[in-house]
This record gives C-alpha cells, sequence and structure tokens, in this order.
C-alpha cells in the first residue's frame, strides 16, 4: 500500500499543469484572504513575508507585482509544483524546495510567515504552526479549513458535540478507515483540519489574534465558517 507522501507526490505530478486553474483564483476562499493579508502587510509594515507550501508560487507572485519592494520567498515540496512556478518567472531562490515541519531558517527571519489551504493536507499541521510561530518575527497568516463549520447544519451539530466531548479523533479515525485521510480529485490528499485546531498555541505566542471567516457566513466562525482567514499578531 502506498504511503500518504507517495499518494500526494503523484496527485502533484498529476495536476501540476492545471494546479492554479483547480484552486480558483484570486476570487476563491484563498483569493479573499489573500486580499486581507496585503492590507495587513501594509498596517503592520511588513518588510519580508515567507509562505510555506507555496504550490506554483500564486501569492509569491502576486507580492512581486503588488508589493515589489518586500523580501518574498515560497517554501514549496512539489519538484512539479515548483517547475510550474519557474515557467511564471519566479528563481529558485524565491521559490525552493523544503519541509514546513522543518524550516531551514533562523527564529524571526521572515516579519510574517503565511500559508494558503497547506496545513490540511499535513499529517501534523501543528508542528508547521509552530515553525511558523517561530520564524515569525512580527505575525503569522493562516487561510485553512474549519472542519467543524462544514457540512449540514446536522453534520456540524454532529462533529462539534463529538469535538467537544474529545471524541472527534476516534470518530475521523472510524470514518476514514484508520488512514487518517480521505482523498478527492479536487483537494487531493486531506486531513480533517481546522484552524481552530491552532487557536491556543497562536494565542500563546502572539499578542492579538484576529478571525475572519472566508467561506459560510453566520456571527460564530467555528460553528459556521468552511474556511478561515487567521492573523496572529506578535
Amino acid at each position: 500500500m502506498k504511503d500518504a507522501a507517495a499518494i500526494q507526490h503523484e496527485y502533484y505530478k498529476a495536476t501540476a499543469a492545471r494546479y492554479d486553474r483547480m484552486h480558483g483564483g484570486d476570487g476563491h476562499e484563498h483569493g479573499f484572504a489573500l486580499a486581507l493579508m496585503v492590507s495587513m502587510i501594509d498596517f503592520l509594515g511588513v518588510n519580508s513575508v515567507l509562505d510555506v507550501g507555496a504550490g506554483t508560487g500564486h501569492m509569491v507572485l502576486h507580492l512581486k507585482r503588488t508589493r515589489p519592494h518586500l523580501r518574498v520567498m515560497g517554501i514549496e515540496p512539489s519538484p512539479d509544483l515548483r517547475e510550474q512556478g519557474y515557467r511564471k518567472g519566479l528563481t529558485s531562490e524565491e521559490l525552493t524546495d523544503g519541509d514546513a515541519r522543518d524550516l531551514k531558517l533562523r527564529d524571526g527571519e521572515f516579519d510574517l510567515v503565511c500559508e494558503f489551504g497547506v496545513l490540511h493536507h499535513v499529517c501534523d499541521p501543528h508542528r508547521v504552526v509552530e515553525e511558523m510561530l517561530r520564524v515569525a518575527a512580527r505575525a503569522i497568516f493562516v487561510s485553512d479549513s474549519n472542519n467543524f463549520g462544514q457540512g449540514s447544519l446536522l453534520a456540524r451539530m454532529i462533529k462539534q458535540t463529538l469535538n467537544a466531548l474529545h471524541l472527534w479523533p476516534l470518530a475521523n479515525f472510524v470514518k476514514t478507515h484508520g488512514k487518517g485521510y480521505s482523498l478527492t480529485a479536487g483537494d487531493g490528499l486531506s486531513y480533517s483540519y481546522s484552524v481552530f485546531n491552532d487557536y491556543a498555541k497562536i494565542k500563546e505566542k502572539c499578542l492579538a489574534v484576529h478571525v475572519l471567516n472566508t467561506g459560510g457566513d453566520g456571527r460564530n466562525s467555528y460553528r459556521s465558517a468552511s474556511h478561515v482567514a487567521l492573523i496572529g499578531v506578535k
């Protein structure tokens, strides 16, 4: 049986040429989040940005065009996705190989460290968040899924109740037949993840944490938002 890393490698190899079209561009929830992040870059006076799990370099290219004074770098482990970024004009210094769980960078090397839709593709997202917090001098920005805000009202209520009882990991184990992940044509291999799983960790390291629902509606993002943008300011 193929392991998760091999499945992900094959998926990105097969979809690299159409990756940008598949993932929605600037009209997607991550496009909305990117616009929010750019405004926060200006507000905080950020001078350097690191994108972990940068894909084909969409965010890096966007900032190069709109904020050319910034130092911007993307980390992406898939050689096939990096190759697409190079074809768009990025250099190997701007889009480079690396593991978000073990960043070969100094503490506080970048003012802001961000990720867009990466954490739900990683088996250990908490480690990624720890590394983001370590490398960020001023802020981190997270745009990702909230599995507890996805599905029908009944499905959300069941998941939120199981989570409150600390039974969600067991329920997810049963749901995924022990694999811990699911496979879809549109998103490849993904894990059940909520941005709120790492809220306490981010709050511990940041003076302020701001949350905005980028998918779904309602006053309580945890209960009703399928996707969430979060910024932690140190």
